[in-house]
């Protein structure tokens, strides 16, 4: 009876423990399968939300560069990015990294922190205004020289939170060319006398301009003031077109008139023939391919005389 017992007993035992066993495992089973199609439904329905809903990475792009001022000192400029928002919801432009480097050397950079909204399925135009100092970046690389045009890259990292993506950054990079202007020197070659009286002298004014740029210039006005020792015999503010050539002299003669008894002895010491000491200080109007300048003149310490009517014109040399 024992021996005959005891294997029902085992049998009903290792039965009970099979049937526990697939127990837990079809729990354990239906758990996973249970998360995962949680997890699937999740995901089906957040692509079915942002297609109905239409979100996406918004698009930029560099649309232009501006040069609003150029001078002698500093140049201005103004990078238009274009940037277009898909979405139904307005997104915040949370930064804008921007850096302008010439041939890898950098040459200004900047951040600007909280840079406005672009509207809902709309488009805008966001305005970086930069400021090129010529004295800081001809201290800083001793090769960019006076005169010359240097390449540059605009380089531009855009800072967005899109709903449901997230934060995104947008890079962008544009390049050109910027001149670093040299001012233009001038001279006074000679003052042509016509008429002399202690009252009114007449006389022209030889000028020559020379252009030490690598770019031509467009003359639009001239504006000077001509002293001859300690006195001003003469000023004026021409308008006159003319093109100076890249590297190139252009030559004005400009007419005047003065009353040589109320001046000292440098004006007579020049109606004498012999030289005087002479200063020039004035600008000038110019276009150029970067829009318009306006650069300064000066020479002192030069020498000059008059020459009289009767005079040759081959001797144009200062004396």
């Amino acid at each position: 009876m024992s021996s005959s017992e005891n294997p029902e007993v085992s049998v009903t035992e290792r039965g009970g423990g099979s049937k526990d066993k697939d127990k837990h495992g079809e729990e354990d089973g239906g758990d996973k399968n249970f998360i995962d199609k949680v997890k699937d439904f999740i995901h089906d329905i957040g692509e079915k939300i942002e297609g109905a809903v239409g979100f996406g990475k918004p698009s930029a792009d560099v649309s232009g560069i501006h040069i609003p001022h150029i001078s002698l000192h500093r140049a201005d400029l103004v990078v238009d990015v274009l940037i277009k928002n898909p979405n139904p919801v307005p997104i915040p432009l949370v930064d804008i990294d921007y850096l302008i480097d010439s041939d890898g050397r950098k040459l200004v950079s900047g951040l600007i922190p909280d840079a406005g909204t672009i509207h809902a399925h709309g488009e805008e135009t966001v305005k970086i205004p930069v400021s090129l100092v010529f004295d800081d970046i001809r201290s800083t690389y001793k090769d960019i020289q006076p005169g010359t045009i240097i390449p540059y890259l605009v380089r531009v990292v855009l800072l967005v939170d899109v709903p449901i993506i997230g934060r995104i950054k947008i890079p962008l990079e544009k390049d050109g060319e910027i001149p670093v202007p040299y001012k233009p020197d001038v001279d006074v070659e000679k003052i042509k006398f016509h008429h002399f009286s202690f009252d009114e002298t007449t006389a022209t004014l030889h000028v020559k301009l020379e252009n030490k740029n690598d770019f031509d210039l467009g003359l639009n006005l001239f504006q000077y003031e001509m002293w001859l020792g300690d006195d001003s015999i003469a000023s004026a503010e021409l308008t006159q077109s003319a093109k100076i050539e890249k590297q190139g002299i252009t030559r004005m003669q400009i007419p005047f008139s003065f009353s040589p008894k109320d001046f000292g002895s440098a004006v007579w010491d020049m109606i004498r023939g012999r030289g005087t000491g002479y200063t020039i200080k004035g600008k000038i109007d110019v276009d150029t391919p970067w829009g318009n300048m306006k650069l300064p003149i000066s020479k002192e310490g030069g020498t000059t005389r008059i020459k009289k009517d009767e005079d040759g014109d081959d001797d144009d040399d200062d004396n």
